[in-house]
């Protein structure tokens, strides 16, 4: 591997801590998606700032990822005539296999006239992955993503994150009315890596907090609720803007993204699905019974497909797949072999 340099440029909105910590982590967030970097690819960052931002530290924000083994520095910019305001630059240092020609900058919002040569009308790939709790999506969706070097967006800990956020708040997510209030609070960032997505919840690391069986009966709840859905909705939609995407949940190819290029409807039956989940939460040390996780599922499934709002339900145009007798890996070719096909036909 030799050591590439990454430029990139966002601008904020006010001066404030938030703001600042918003703007660099949607700057990171891209720059490390773009080039499929893992943070520890990571050597080093240098981060400027224009005079208008001195109310928090973009290397401070670095560290809420988990970039803490590069060096960091945070220096101000030199002021020049008609030069951008409110602006935040870097020059992100990495360990790559490709040529530095090969290495992809990022300049985003009021910052994208700095290189307005940057700015691309590729099409990019939207990946549907829908269907009931255990049936196998996040997983096959995290194989095809890495294979294929697509982003993968998983839904389902969005709204974990949000019924998380009640259950430390000793707010009951079965309270509608109670929920939406405190909406406004809620911010949800994901950095997705080579190796490992993290779910960052108010600028905290939850990524293992929000996968326990009562996370999921939260997640459930809030998920019927429409304040919910239609705010996470517009960050879904806004995500699959920004390249190839697999994206898995229960309603993604009907409502989220109804004009995805493919769409595939994974099922299995509920014993089978209780099985593998039960499996999954053995192995991340969760404490619970195969019997817990089946009543679980059959009451994740009465409320997905029984909701009000964008119930579970397989799109017209989407491909039914029953994972039930395949393997991990028959349903993970099964769907990069959809993907090349699709592109083959757009060459």
């Amino acid at each position: 591997m030799a050591t590439r340099a990454i430029r990139g440029a966002i601008t904020i909105s006010e001066n404030t801590k938030n703001a600042v910590t918003e703007g660099t982590i949607a700057l990171l967030k891209d720059i490390i998606e773009k080039n499929h970097l893992d943070i520890d690819d990571i050597i080093s960052i240098i981060f400027t700032v224009t005079k208008d931002v001195n109310a928090g530290f973009p290397a401070a924000a670095a560290r809420l990822i988990g970039i803490t083994n590069a060096g960091l520095l945070d220096f101000p910019q030199l002021e020049t005539v008609d030069g951008l305001k409110m602006c935040i630059r870097t020059m992100m240092y990495v360990e790559s296999d490709l040529p530095q020609k090969e290495m992809r900058h990022s300049f985003l919002r009021g910052a994208s006239v700095l290189r307005k040569d940057l700015m691309t009308d590729e099409k990019y790939i939207a990946v549907a992955l829908d269907g009931p709790a255990g049936s196998g999506k996040s997983t096959i969706a995290k194989m095809v993503a890495k294979e294929l070097g697509f982003t993968y967006i998983d839904t389902g800990a969005m709204y974990r994150s949000v019924a998380f956020y009640c259950i430390s708040k000793d707010i009951d997510y079965n309270n509608e009315v109670e929920v939406l209030k405190v909406l406004d609070n809620i911010k949800i960032s994901i950095v997705s890596t080579k190796r490992k997505q993290v779910y960052l919840l108010n600028n905290t690391d939850v990524s293992h907090l929000i996968r326990s069986p009562e996370v999921s009966a939260g997640a459930s709840a809030v998920a019927t609720y429409k304040g919910v859905r239609d705010k996470l909705v517009a960050m879904q939609r806004d995500l699959a803007k920004r390249g190839n995407v697999i994206m898995d949940g229960r309603d993604i190819g009907t409502n989220v993204l109804p004009n995805a290029e493919i769409k595939i409807y994974m099922d299995g039956n509920v014993e089978e699905r209780a099985k593998r989940r039960f499996e999954e939460l053995d192995l991340r040390g969760v404490t619970t019974t195969y019997e817990d996780v089946l009543e679980d599922i059959k009451h994740r499934d009465q409320n997905d497909t029984n909701r009000k709002y964008n119930p579970l339900r397989r799109a017209d145009d989407a491909v039914f797949l029953d994972t039930t007798e395949l393997s991990i890996e028959e349903v993970k070719d099964f769907i990069v072999d959809k993907i090349k096909e699709y592109k083959k036909g757009e060459a």
